[in-house]
């Protein structure tokens, strides 16, 4: 399509009259997508990952997105021109799909990290109402990677913990980077026994590297106190519904994910190690990470195929990190689903299939290519 110029500084682009900014803009853009589009064909045809990942694409493609809303957000735009930017538009959708369509497992580790997410406070907040949280082990500290708390999901009292991260330096400094020290799963302990007196049901959300590998966690107990929750878990007499949020690492993520439900988002991961600790393991290299991902099988769909995990919970067009609205909604249809199911079976056959769910979890071998 050509661009020529009138008097007054404007330019004419296909019959449309744009501002100098305007036409600059949207050529820009396209000329910005074009790249991308063709960096990511070409990606294709040499079975190479995009710019070496594909969240790099990803970024271009926002930086395209910003401008196609600033361009739309201008008074005075005529039917050609928007035109050009809902085409546009639809070529920046139609391209990030096929992106998503393609991530490998390293890929879906870095989308599972995005420090955009949604954390635990940001679900509770969007989906249950009346949060009131519970501090403290009662014996040693507070441990604010680790919340608890109580809640209603649609009407109904339940009791609530999960890992939080921090978002800038301070926060994550706050939340020891996600990490719980023993006493954050000693509270959790302590709320599992509320609810087990009460009769609540529990929720839990799981986004964690692993547990706190420090000094003082570990003269404090760390692995006592994981051992303990598995166990405790493995037999309370209430319901349980967990969901992989982000990254669930290593045993400091299944001590509170012994569950009757064990859900994961569609771009999160679940591993007994993390990809860069198993390629410094196996291969000596932290490098070789992408294939150490690859070999682990820690996505969605590798654990719902191997029957790890009880249901995948799509996410927006993205990620997850796109629409914390629309994410939180898709997950509260899914524990809505869920938790109905669990409330109609009883609860000694809720135990029992869940110890038995755990004891037969890992009994299959599978070769990598």
């Amino acid at each position: 399509m050509t661009t020529s110029a009138i008097p007054g500084g404007e330019f004419i682009r296909g019959g449309a009259r744009l501002r100098p900014a305007d036409g600059n803009t949207l050529a820009a853009s396209q000329f910005l997508f074009s790249m991308v589009e063709g960096l990511w064909s070409a990606s294709k045809k040499k079975n190479v990952t995009m710019m070496e990942s594909a969240s790099k694409a990803h970024q271009e493609l926002e930086k395209i997105e910003q401008q196609i809303g600033q361009l739309q957000s201008l008074a005075g735009q005529s039917t050609e021109s928007q035109r050009e930017l809902e085409q546009l538009q639809e070529k920046v959708t139609a391209l990030r799909q096929e992106i998503y369509a393609h991530l490998n497992a390293w890929e879906k580790t870095e989308l599972a990290r995005h420090p955009q997410r949604p954390y635990t406070l940001d679900y509770i907040e969007r989906i249950f109402t009346d949060w009131s949280e519970i501090h403290g082990d009662r014996g040693f500290a507070d441990d604010h990677a680790l919340i608890c708390g109580m809640a209603r999901f649609h009407g109904e009292e339940v009791m609530i913990f999960g890992t939080q991260r921090g978002r800038d330096t301070k926060q994550k400094v706050y939340r020891n980077f996600g990490m719980p020290n023993p006493e954050g799963y000693r509270k959790a302990l302590r709320v599992m026994k509320i609810a087990e007196k009460f009769k609540r049901p529990i929720f839990t959300f799981v986004d964690v590297p692993g547990a706190s590998p420090g000094l003082g966690a570990e003269e404090r107990g760390q692995a006592e106190a994981i051992a303990r929750n598995l166990r405790e878990m493995a037999r309370l007499q209430v319901p349980i519904l967990t969901t992989i949020t982000g990254e669930g690492g290593s045993g400091g993520a299944l001590a509170i994910a012994v569950a009757d439900r064990v859900l994961m988002m569609e771009n999160a991961i679940y591993s007994v190690i993390s990809p860069e600790g198993c390629a410094a393991i196996m291969w000596r290299d932290a490098a070789k990470k992408d294939l150490a991902a690859q070999a682990l099988r820690i996505t969605a769909r590798d654990l719902e195929e191997f029957g790890c995990i009880d249901g995948i919970i799509p996410e927006p067009e993205g990620g997850a990190h796109r629409d914390h609205e629309a994410t939180a909604a898709l997950l509260d249809a899914a524990l809505q689903q869920q938790f109905a199911a669990l409330k109609r079976t009883p609860i000694q056959d809720l135990v029992a299939t869940r110890y038995k769910k755990f004891r037969n979890i890992a009994q299959f071998f599978s070769v990598g290519s």
